[in-house]
């Protein structure tokens, strides 16, 4: 196989404006265009891993088939590439250094003076390689997070220099800039732009494409201002105004013509084929207008809206995917568990996934209702646990039924903790250390879920320590609760159900079966939520 080609994305001026699917969107670009692509995501915090992060401060935890717990841009990279990828894919200040140590206290390096230059952009060099070969990738995009100007980021720009200088036909560099809207008169003002690239040179950087992010698209004045000043042709400034459905960017690009611009770079020519399934997706996008409301009952509201939606990503594409499967606008309100309010107003309810005991009770009263007033209920994780806690509770007659999570001392515990997760948790062992990514399940004839997959054997993706205690599993049996889905040894339940007859969609999932939707294929469970909630 030839060299393989690396295309880096940084960002300049702020963080925030869309690198991530910028980078997924190229990936997808170049992938429509015949070439073999993988992603790679740089995270420059010193966390190992996002797995420890709170969601209202970085964001959803996503978390891929070999259980790593990774930055959000790696959902996109999976949902816009429509492949999975693994921890080759993802990379953290904090794993790269403790590469490094480890590799230098097993004398890896011979005894050598260990130093942050060179040694530290080389294990970067070394992994982004390592995603390329397990991928058998011809091309590689890697997303470098933050902005240029942050100290945070220098090893790595470090990096792409000396790759650059290695093989200067295979590295390209591209500048995701926001284009502030000064006034009224819609001038979008280019000097922040023009200062992140004069920051990129002083690391001895230069970009060879510059995607203008704005409210507005970029004029031919502006892109000429921008090239002339940043030593840029003007056809290599890519304009990326706001788009109402990221699933428009990779088109909006093409119409651009940024492969056109990024191929002959690499002294290459497309191959036969074209974004004509996306151009499809947006088209069935645009036509989606007859509402579905959708309500999300969570509790990561302590940084605003911005931050919530972060939270919640996948569920919110998710639903998108679904929606727009049976051309239906997806409406999503957010519902804070602590105030529930008038729930009469939406087709569907979701409780997602979550850690602790604030807003439970709110959760269980709004799961009461959507089971009661027959509303289509999809549960994820913890919201399959409230669930079953709620029925438990208020059809199993179990009083005080809980999670010994929130309460210890229940005197029904119908969720408990693993066994082998007690000793993990007394020893303050988090990172990493819950039951996590693809774990297989078994599926019952004749179920909900049955239906909804048309497969007897299925692999979803975990992150929890907590589970349907087996004590209860036939008491909620004989009052009703179906568990469709089990682990192949029967030992955990992964599905829980009401018949069809008792309610039209009441289920909760283990595992976070948002993780694997994508744009293009719809999740199973999320399309028939989706289609009940129409129907309701």
């Amino acid at each position: 196989m030839r060299d393989p080609k690396y295309i880096f994305v940084v960002g300049g001026v702020m963080s925030g404006v869309g690198k991530g699917v910028a980078t997924a969107s190229i990936g997808r670009i170049l992938k429509a265009r015949g070439f073999r692509v993988t992603s790679v995501k740089i995270d420059p915090y010193v966390n190992v891993d996002a797995g420890t992060m709170n969601p209202t401060e970085h964001g959803e935890v996503f978390v891929l088939d070999d259980g790593t717990e990774c930055d959000q841009d790696l959902g996109n990279y999976e949902r816009f590439l429509d492949r999975d990828l693994s921890n080759a894919n993802y990379m953290t200040t904090g794993s790269i250094y403790l590469s490094v140590i480890n590799r230098e206290r097993s004398l890896g390096y011979g005894g050598a003076c260990v130093e942050v230059v060179p040694h530290i952009p080389l294990e970067v060099i070394a992994r982004i390689n390592r995603a390329v070969k397990q991928d058998k990738a011809e091309m590689v995009t890697i997303e470098i997070g933050g902005t240029v100007g942050e100290y945070q980021n220098v090893l790595f720009l470090e990096a792409i220099r000396m790759l650059k200088i290695k093989h200067p036909k295979d590295v390209l560099l591209v500048l995701v800039s926001y284009l502030p809207l000064q006034n009224k008169d819609n001038e979008l003002k280019t000097k922040p732009t023009q200062y992140a690239v004069r920051t990129l040179n002083s690391a001895g950087l230069q970009p060879d494409i510059v995607i203008a992010r704005a409210p507005l698209r970029l004029d031919g004045k502006r892109k000429a201002k921008i090239a002339f000043n940043c030593g840029l042709e003007k056809e290599d400034i890519i304009s990326a105004p706001d788009v109402s459905s990221i699933y428009e960017i990779p088109v909006n690009f093409e119409k651009e013509k940024i492969s056109e611009r990024i191929l002959p770079k690499f002294g290459l020519k497309p191959r036969a084929k074209d974004l004509a399934d996306f151009r499809r997706l947006v088209t069935r996008i645009r036509g989606s207008k007859k509402p579905v409301r959708i309500g999300i009952v969570g509790k990561y509201f302590g940084s605003g809206s911005f931050m919530l939606a972060d939270s919640y990503i996948s569920v919110i594409e998710a639903i998108k995917h679904a929606a727009y499967h049976f051309r239906r606008e997806p409406v999503i309100e957010w519902i804070n568990a602590e105030k529930l309010g008038d729930l009469s107003k939406y087709h569907g309810l979701i409780v997602p996934g979550g850690f602790g005991s604030r807003g439970v009770e709110g959760k269980i009263k709004a799961i009461t209702y959507a089971r009661e007033k027959k509303v289509p209920f999809l549960g994820l994780c913890y919201g399959m646990q409230l669930a079953t806690i709620e029925y438990a509770r208020h059809v199993a007659k179990l009083a005080r039924a809980n999670t010994t999570e929130v309460n210890s001392r229940t005197p029904h515990p119908v969720i408990d903790i693993l066994p082998e997760q007690k000793e993990k948790l007394e020893k303050a062992d988090y990172g990493g250390t819950m039951r996590l990514g693809a774990c297989p399940a078994i599926l019952s004839k004749g179920t909900i879920a049955y239906g909804a997959y048309q497969a007897n054997k299925i692999s979803e993706r975990h992150r929890h320590r907590y589970e349907v205690n087996p004590e209860y599993i036939a008491k909620l049996e004989k009052k009703g609760l179906i568990f469709s889905g089990r682990s192949p040894d029967h030992r955990l339940m992964e599905i829980m159900e009401l018949p069809r007859k008792i309610h039209p969609f009441f289920v909760g999932t283990q595992f976070h079966p948002e993780l694997k939707s994508r744009p293009l294929s719809p999740h199973p469970l999320f399309r028939e939520f989706i289609k009940a909630a129409i129907k309701k």
